[in-house]
């Protein structure tokens, strides 16, 4: 089986985040890290290698981004992957899903040219961007179908069951090989690099290819040709001091309810 594991490289949730003049995200003066979500990816991903014969299963981390992108890709060899792919390319910055899921399919399309890819898995959203909508602009460029949000994979052969849980009920949903699976945060803990992991990863294939080695217009790609952008930006106030409601004559009670009523709380 031949699995490509789609993940991203974030601005870490925790840091100072920062946009560019142009108002798209800094990804290179910040710290960044693995998609928490496309950590689940590479999990199932594992998973799906670990239930097949002992090396009949070939899991590649695949990542669009620029250099620092790179330890996403290393983080998931770390965590088990056998290879990873780069795709770095000056032109890419400021694409948006549509020009993303173009580069991640040539990508497939290249990295499955000798060994036909049987299985697509993405995470359910970024944790930058979380629009959620790549895994099917993916699948419908490479011509697959797609089984998304799954909590729960199952496969038996090139046969695939998945649940999809919702809001008032849970479907499950069967299909063949090939296909592209996007999973959510659900779907199992993703586990941690080991020690052993860590080590292996550092002798582990990695390669890095730029638009023209995927077979992608320049043009095709970047700000200039996105089709959503962020208008404006505005920084994030600071924090106020708090209102301290006092009870000393007995009044707290309604002091505390006029002032959510005010603020539309209740």
């Amino acid at each position: 089986m031949n699995i490509i594991v789609c993940v991203k490289h974030v601005p870490d949730a925790t840091a100072d985040r920062q946009f560019e003049a142009d108002n798209t995200v800094d990804r290179v003066g910040v710290d960044g890290l693995l998609s928490e979500l496309d950590e689940y990816a590479v999990e199932q991903a594992l998973q799906l290698k670990e239930k097949g014969e002992e090396g009949a299963t070939t899991v590649t981390a695949l990542c669009v981004g620029p250099e620092k992108a790179v330890d996403a890709v290393r983080k998931a060899l770390q965590m088990g992957a056998d290879q990873g792919i780069h795709v770095v390319d000056d032109a890419i910055a400021g694409s948006d899903a549509i020009a993303t899921s173009l580069v991640l399919a040539k990508a497939v399309e290249k990295a499955g040219a000798d060994a036909p890819v049987d299985v697509v898995m993405c995470g359910m959203a970024s944790t930058d961007a979380a629009m959620s909508v790549v895994p099917a602009m993916l699948a419908e460029r490479l011509d697959l179908p797609q089984v998304t949000m799954a909590s729960v994979i199952e496969s038996q052969g090139d046969q695939v069951r998945v649940k999809r849980d919702g809001d008032t009920a849970t479907e499950v949903i069967g299909a063949t090989m090939p296909m592209v699976i996007s999973v959510t945060d659900q779907s199992g803990e993703a586990r941690y690099p080991s020690f052993k992991g860590i080590m292996a990863a550092k002798k582990k294939p990695l390669e890095t290819w730029s638009l023209s080695d995927i077979g992608v217009d320049a043009g095709e790609v970047g700000l200039a040709v996105a089709w959503s952008s962020v208008e404006d930006t505005t920084e994030r106030p600071p924090r106020t001091a708090g209102e301290i409601v006092k009870d000393e004559d007995g009044s707290g009670a309604t002091a505390l309810t006029e002032f959510l009523a005010s603020k539309k709380f209740v």
